[in-house]
């Protein structure tokens, strides 16, 4: 059974702008993580400015954010480009992921409240009936974002939270990077249900298992394809 065409929006995204600049760098984020401005490429901000029908102030303001996530790098009369997608940084992410990722689904697994338990729960259901064989992989890319941000979320500690958006973002550019060689990103997205399932549950042993597991295998995935 496959989930309804409805089912298959993603999770609901805590991101919400509360200013123009917010606005300009969520975009902005949002075509960097899915390499939609490729690496390296300039990023002209009065075109940007127009593509999002803002002014240049809020994009450039997104763009100094952003830069100190390093998915930017500015230069003085040379301008402002994405910045590259080096897979020797893969180590260095995963070191940070497997120390925090677990700990935020242990986390979320403990403290999380009943409304949020529901919710997370009923994301595994959709998980588990999403046909992850007919959905673009751009698609199921936007997927794992979500629940992993709902992971973080959940586990109710803001700064983790901050700290694990951020290297996820890095490290899902350096997977969108790799998903046309990569065999089993549907399996990648299943691994999610269990993990959601356990933090629904109230499983913090079986939530941070699942999640070391779960980076790990990502890390060994892509490298298996480099």
């Amino acid at each position: 059974m496959s989930a309804a065409p409805q089912d298959l929006a993603a999770p609901r995204d805590f991101d919400v702008p509360v200013s123009l600049a917010d606005r300009a760098y969520l975009a902005i984020r949002d075509q960097l993580i899915m390499l939609d401005i490729p690496p390296l490429a300039p990023i002209d901000d009065d075109r940007v400015a127009k593509s999002l029908g803002l002014g240049r102030t809020p994009v450039r303001e997104a763009l100094k954010r952003l830069e100190t996530e390093r998915l930017v790098v500015s230069y003085p009369r040379r301008g402002t480009f994405a910045t590259s997608v080096d897979i020797s940084d893969l180590r260095h992410i995963s070191e940070i992921r497997i120390l925090l990722e677990p700990l935020a689904a242990r986390r979320a697994a403990e403290s999380a409240s009943p409304q949020r338990r529901e919710e997370i729960g009923d994301l595994a259901e959709r998980t588990r009936l999403l046909d992850t064989a007919a959905m673009a992989r751009t698609e199921l890319m936007r997927w794992d974002l979500a629940v992993h941000r709902t992971m973080y979320r959940a586990a109710g500690n803001p700064y983790m939270e901050d700290e694990l958006v951020r290297f996820h973002n890095l490290a899902t550019r350096i997977h969108c990077l790799f998903l046309d060689r990569l065999t089993h990103v549907d399996r990648h997205i299943g691994e999610h249900t269990g993990l959601l399932t356990a933090i629904a549950d109230g499983d913090p042993e079986t939530a941070e298992t699942l999640c070391r597991d779960h980076v790990v295998g990502f890390e060994q995935a892509i490298r298996a394809v480099v």
